[in-house]
């Protein structure tokens, strides 16, 4: 696998049925906030949740797959739509294996979105792996597309738009914004 955009990303981001993204330093920053109550605040990027509606309405399926447990996460999941939601999984090939079974999906059709070693399992077997600049070295090394923007400003939008565009849908999901 190659960190550098090229045609073979393009052409396995364009058999993406499924997109499961971690959250920690994919849909986030990766940092932990703490609030006075010891309760872990995140942040999240609107950019990506569009994205994430956008890919969700040209078919895609969007699924969450995260070490941590947070009711923040269930909560934004809800927001956008997203089911499929794996939560305080440390074996995150269990959690991807239960997702192709009950899609009834091959991994090739699958997407996967992840940043630290915890996450080369799917990684590698993914039909398309992406990754953020930010990201383990390991990781970055290993992945089909690295995104330009850093975890949770903007990365799941980069990697939605790029999925979008590869499988020729990209102008169909502006243009009820161009009307």
């Amino acid at each position: 696998m190659q960190a550098t955009l090229n045609t073979d990303a393009i052409a396995r981001a364009a058999r993406i049925r499924l997109m499961i993204f971690d959250v920690d330093g994919i849909l986030t920053d990766g940092g932990l906030y703490f609030g006075s109550e010891g309760e872990i605040i995140k942040r999240f990027n609107v950019l990506d949740g569009h994205g994430i509606k956008l890919l969700q309405q040209s078919g895609v399926s969007v699924a969450i797959i995260s070490a941590r447990q947070s009711p923040i996460v269930a909560r934004r999941a809800e927001d956008l739509g997203i089911t499929q939601v794996h939560q305080g999984v440390h074996d995150k090939r269990v959690a991807f294996e239960q997702l192709l079974s009950h899609n009834a999906m091959n991994a090739n059709f699958c997407g996967f979105a992840g940043d630290d070693i915890i996450d080369l399992p799917i990684l590698m077997r993914a039909g398309f792996a992406a990754s953020v600049p930010n990201g383990h070295p390991e990781v970055r090394t290993r992945v089909h597309y690295v995104t330009q923007a850093q975890g949770g400003c903007g990365a799941a939008r980069e990697i939605c738009d790029f999925v979008l565009r590869a499988q020729g849908n990209y102008e169909a999901a502006l243009a009820p914004y161009l009307a």
